[in-house]
């Protein structure tokens, strides 16, 4: 972007929401309640299963079937675990969820990567595997075992993960 005189005369734009963009746009605002009754259903569903929601999205809410993604089968083992629970949260808060499918989608490598880099140990842990890697009986069985427990507990206390 230039920088001149008429650019810094003009006055300043107050921001526009995006749902105000979709309401003057006829076509758009056609699917505004579409999506905010879908935000509301991802809300009231990771309300009820926090944990699990941080991963899962909603696919499609049609006709009382909720169709939910999540990136891998242990996830989609687990939730189907909690589908009672979500049900009747949902259904008391006025969702008629007759039944729920789930589909395992595999997330893209990059955010797998992003995800595991935002995973740390606290400092106690760190200090709890340099103990392990300390007191491990040094037989040619754990000898590997040190060596990477070493290994992870030196990348830790670097700060490279």
């Amino acid at each position: 972007m230039r920088f001149n005189s008429s650019n810094l005369s003009l006055k300043r734009r107050a921001p526009v929401e995006a749902t105000d963009f979709l309401r003057r746009n006829d076509r758009m605002a056609a699917l505004l309640p579409a999506i905010e009754r879908m935000a509301r259903l991802q809300k009231d569903c990771a309300e009820c299963l926090p944990a699990m929601f941080k991963h899962c999205e909603i696919l499609a809410f049609e006709e009382g079937q909720l169709l939910l993604s999540l990136p891998t089968t242990a996830l989609a083992a687990k939730l189907k675990q909690q589908l009672p629970k979500l049900q009747d949260t949902l259904a008391r808060r006025g969702w008629q969820v007759a039944g729920v499918r789930i589909k395992v989608q595999m997330m893209k490598a990059a955010e797998i990567k992003e995800q595991m880099r935002a995973l740390e140990l606290p400092p106690a842990a760190v200090d709890a595997f340099d103990q392990l890697g300390d007191t491990l009986e040094a037989t040619p069985q754990n000898s590997a075992l040190i060596s990477a427990v070493k290994a992870m507990v030196a990348r830790r206390r670097a700060g490279l993960g």
